[in-house]
């Protein structure tokens, strides 16, 4: 079928939304009409590295099922539906209950199927896409049963597509990994989209949320969604920036015994090893919250339901015609969230 996507030509180059053409679903895959799609820093910063091109990115969509593989029994024609990240279900990781760590992890990172095909083309040529199993940057979407989840049909999907990466890595550190008590100390460092979430998931729990920016206006938010700013020693914090000095500084705010969350994409950093031993403390990253999305979408949106996560503070649509601009403010810091939406 002939769809609309936003194409990448070159490494760094801008987003063009052209016609290409997007096969049917094979037996284990989901055709997705997309109605929203979240722009993500990480699909920014691959946009820069990537080199097979031409290329779809797009990680956080959200949409109506249009058809189903013959294999696929999760979902259902009509259903509406979060997209998140894939994986093979089979290896120890994913039968343990943590398919965010996948042996098969390059799953969400080949640009195609696992047998080298894409199901996108132009004129002929290949498009490279399947980015995190779904490349949403596009009108339809191809998907699979492992990263499709139905939501309510109530839920907007300028709402639900975010649930998908960064409400689902920021809020999972917190109720997944980090589990803190009520009353604890959590301090959030970043406050993107990934950092608010983490920080609605800690004062939902209860919890002391201590949220670290240089951006006032960001600042500002995390306050009126229950943070303070003014820095204490912290049971747990999160760094979201993947800065070698904030995450210094993430270590030094620990309590004895505290644990520290990575989940910003960085380099290397140093640390004092004296420090972290003396002091106890854990370092920890983590993938997409620690989260099977299956399980983990549903309960994001039980909490959105009872006003403990309320994704909307964060959210700024934009026309999937305006991509550009909508990257554009997502890079300078303008916007937290912003989404893509298709009429």
């Amino acid at each position: 079928m002939r769809i609309q996507a936003a194409v990448v030509d070159s490494a760094g180059g801008p987003f063009v939304i052209r016609d290409v053409d997007l096969e049917e679903p094979r037996d284990d895959e989901v055709l997705v009409r997309i109605t929203a799609a979240g722009v993500c820093h990480t699909d920014l910063i691959m946009r820069r590295r990537w080199s097979r091109l031409p290329m779809v990115f797009g990680h956080e969509g959200a949409g109506i099922v249009e058809a189903v593989g013959a294999a696929v029994g999760t979902v259902a024609v009509g259903d509406s539906v979060a997209l998140s990240y894939r994986s093979c279900g089979k290896c120890g990781q994913c039968r343990g209950g943590h398919p965010a760590y996948c042996l098969l992890n390059d799953l969400n990172m080949r640009g195609t199927r696992a047998d080298g095909s894409s199901p996108l083309s132009a004129g002929g040529s290949t498009v490279y896409g399947n980015f995190f199993g779904q490349s949403s940057f596009a009108s339809h979407a191809v998907a699979y049963a492992s990263n499709v989840v139905r939501v309510p049909p109530t839920l907007s999907p300028a709402l639900a597509a975010p649930l998908g990466c960064s409400v689902q890595t920021g809020a999972g550190t917190v109720l997944n990994v980090l589990r803190p008590s009520p009353g604890d100390t959590v301090a959030i460092f970043g406050t993107g989209s990934v950092g608010l979430s983490a920080v609605m998931a800690a004062v939902s729990l209860g919890c002391t949320v201590i949220a670290v920016d240089p951006n006032p206006a960001r600042r500002s938010l995390a306050v009126s969604l229950g943070a303070h700013t003014g820095l204490d020693k912290a049971h747990h914090a999160i760094d979201t920036t993947g800065r070698p000095d904030v995450i210094n500084r993430a270590i030094g705010s620990l309590h004895r015994r505290g644990t520290l969350a990575l989940v910003g994409i960085g380099g290397r950093a140093e640390f004092d090893i004296m420090t972290v031993m003396t002091n106890g403390i854990r370092i920890r990253g983590v993938i997409e919250g620690d989260a099977s999305p299956a399980t983990f979408l549903p309960q994001l949106v039980d909490l959105h339901r009872l006003g403990r996560l309320p994704v909307e503070r964060i959210v700024t649509e934009y026309p999937f015609t305006e991509i550009e601009t909508a990257a554009r403010h997502a890079a300078e810091g303008t916007v937290v969230k912003p989404v893509l939406t298709f009429g």
